[in-house]
């Protein structure tokens, strides 16, 4: 048996990532913050309902409330309305009069209804620590070093990059600043359509499996015009051949909640349940959507669960707050509805938006404090808006 001493230190400096996994450091990017400025109320105090109520009602028309599909149905009771991300940043923008937009989603798409609001309103997040993993698996820093290979390979004149709703409003500017557009899990495919109009390549964030899909599903492409770029290995990973070969440049990045379901979990339910109908989000991956019935954003699952008959059965694969209240609202008229996966998996940095702090939010700026505004810088804004003007004009 070897036996190692520690009489001696060990010459080992520990890496950032490995300070930040032990609670020693923080990244501030990712890391926004956990902690309230103020007292937060007891996820345990009865009044919490009530409370959230008064501070709503005695705020008026100068308070928006936003609710994410994903969010818990205690936060969901006080929402104004509800959607997917790019839907609910318009609806703020839509609303001028309301001096204060509260979010109930993650980070990014805060930035993105700062982005789109008047510089009168402020945009609130009621938990900073509500981010989005799949959105910071993209830093500003990679994606310009990734532009930078693409630019010794010679291909950066040809590449158009195109990022997903779900990406930091940097992202979002670089990819105005180059020339890109935005895209949503709805019109993937339409700006995809566009930006090969525009270039011979597409350098696609920060979800590959959408990206993969969009392209291969949709546009009729093989895998093997496909490369992943992987920000953690010099070049992503790639040859200057590989690059160049390439039609689409795919992130590797994902959504940690769609990428947990599998063939497995396809297969398994269709053994439980027999003419059960599949239908799964586009950031599931590849082999789980070429497997499934039906595929679509979250708008998409919503309508065709409302189209759908009476007695039918539905497995979605999507985050679990939403599938669950759909199997709620849609029992009474006999579909059934059930999770994908035998696992629960919420999106756990949405469920960071709970009773508790939406109430504190509320309470606070009802006493006339501002909290946790989500403020984009304007250089960024400008670039960002440029992204979204883009994506917006599609044919």
């Amino acid at each position: 048996m070897r036996v190692v001493t520690t009489a001696q230190p060990l010459d080992v400096q520990p890496t950032p990532l490995a300070l930040l996994l032990l609670g020693r450091e923080a990244d501030p990017k990712s890391e926004r913050g956990v902690e309230c400025p103020g007292d937060l109320p007891s996820p345990s105090d009865p009044n919490l309902v009530a409370r959230a109520r008064a501070a709503k009602e005695k705020l008026g028309d100068k308070v928006f409330i936003l609710g994410h599909h994903y969010q818990r149905d205690e936060v969901i009771e006080f929402a104004d309305v509800t959607g997917d991300s790019f839907k609910l940043a318009k609806d703020a923008a839509a609303k001028p009069e309301a001096e204060y937009i509260v979010f109930c989603g993650v980070h990014f798409m805060a930035e993105s209804a700062d982005i789109l609001t008047t510089d009168d309103q402020k945009v609130v997040l009621p938990d900073l620590a509500a981010g989005c993993s799949m959105a910071d698996m993209a830093t500003a820093e990679q994606v310009a070093e990734c532009w930078d290979v693409l630019t010794e390979a010679g291909i950066a004149d040809v590449t158009v990059p195109v990022s997903y709703m779900n990406s930091s409003a940097d992202i979002k500017a670089f990819t105005g600043k180059h020339g890109g557009t935005i895209c949503t899990s709805s019109n993937a495919k339409r700006a995809l359509d566009w930006a090969f109009e525009q270039g011979e390549k597409v350098l696609f964030l920060p979800d590959q499996h959408l990206g993969r899909n969009t392209a291969v599903r949709d546009m009729g492409m093989s895998l093997d015009d496909c490369v992943l770029y992987n920000p953690h290995k010099p070049n992503g990973g790639l040859t200057v051949e590989q690059l160049r070969n390439a039609k689409m440049i795919l992130w590797r990045g994902h959504c940690s909640v769609h990428g947990r379901f599998s063939v497995e979990s396809v297969e398994d339910v269709r053994a439980r349940i027999p003419g059960v109908n599949v239908l799964v989000h586009p950031e599931c991956k590849h082999e789980v959507v070429a497997a499934a019935d039906y595929v679509g954003s979250t708008e998409y699952i919503i309508k065709a669960l409302e189209a759908a008959p009476a007695g039918s059965k539905w497995a979605i694969g999507t985050e679990l707050n939403l599938v669950r209240r759909l199997a709620n609202r849609f029992a009474a008229e006999d579909k059934e509805v059930v999770f994908l996966d035998k696992t629960v998996c919420f999106c756990s940095t949405m469920n960071r938006i709970d009773l508790p702090h939406l109430v504190w939010t509320l309470e606070s700026l009802a006493e006339g404090n501002l909290v946790n505004q989500i403020q984009v810088d304007k250089e960024t804004e400008s670039f960002a808006k440029l992204a979204l003007e883009r994506m917006l004009t599609l044919p």
